[in-house]
């Protein structure tokens, strides 16, 4: 078996299900898969993109659900992520100043890199174009989670966020649909990249935090609101 694959108990300890329901998942063609000498193989890229996929149609419940899975199936024993430590106030910019498709893609590497946690912002770019080439990452909810398409742990010290919010919106959805709010995800592993999308789409999934984040006038009220946002969080 290929180490970027699983097989069927692999999958299930990752998913934290049963085996039987793994395998129903894949007999109906709910989870990419493949048949190999008669067993079920699962790629780790295309069940990353899976879950990717998952976490961005779920409720808040489902969120929860996934979130804690991931948080399970964590090498380490660390406290679940928390978002308000990966977005420091100096990757904050409101108003973001940013009037194009493009111009927001290269403006929020270059936010991230004023971290100096981030060495390559011509890279993070590119990716993150690559990426919403492929499919947008805006929501009809006026945010978008930017983020490439794979881990880039190359230019990357350690998992960071990005946050700039434009008043009025730019055109950056499917159709030129106005989105407002942008996030960029720079995280160093695909688990880790799908820990903070879940626990990211946990903090955005109420429209009052943001209305609040639409009105606040500097970075470090913004980064108050997540933190506040997130004590109303509650993990299994």
């Amino acid at each position: 078996m290929s180490q970027a694959d699983y097989n069927l108990e692999g999958l299930a300890v990752y998913l934290h299900m049963s085996a039987a329901a793994v395998q129903k998942l894949a007999e109906r063609g709910k989870v990419p898969a493949r048949r190999v000498g008669g067993e079920w193989r699962f790629s780790a890229a295309e069940i990353h993109h899976w879950l990717e996929d998952r976490i961005g149609v779920s409720d808040d419940e489902a969120l929860m659900q996934m979130e804690s899975a991931l948080h399970r199936a964590s090498a380490s024993e660390t406290d679940p992520l928390a978002i308000a430590e990966l977005l420091r106030v100096e990757a904050i910019e409101v108003p973001f100043d940013a009037r194009t498709r493009g111009s927001v893609i290269s403006k929020m590497s270059e936010l991230a890199a004023r971290t100096h946690l981030l060495w390559d912002t011509a890279k993070m770019t590119e990716a993150v174009r690559a990426r919403e080439e492929m499919h947008s990452t805006a929501f009809d909810n006026g945010v978008a989670l930017l983020h490439p398409r794979r881990p880039m742990s190359g230019i990357l010290a350690e998992a960071i966020l990005a946050l700039g919010i434009a008043p009025g919106g730019i055109p950056f959805g499917p159709g030129g649909r106005l989105t407002d709010i942008f996030f960029l995800i720079c995280s160093t592993t695909d688990h880790e990249h799908l820990r903070v999308l879940a626990r990211l789409s946990r903090v955005i999934h109420d429209a009052t935090f943001l209305a609040a984040l639409r009105s606040a006038e500097s970075p470090p009220e913004v980064h108050r609101l997540i933190v506040e946002r997130e004590a109303t969080i509650h993990d299994e």
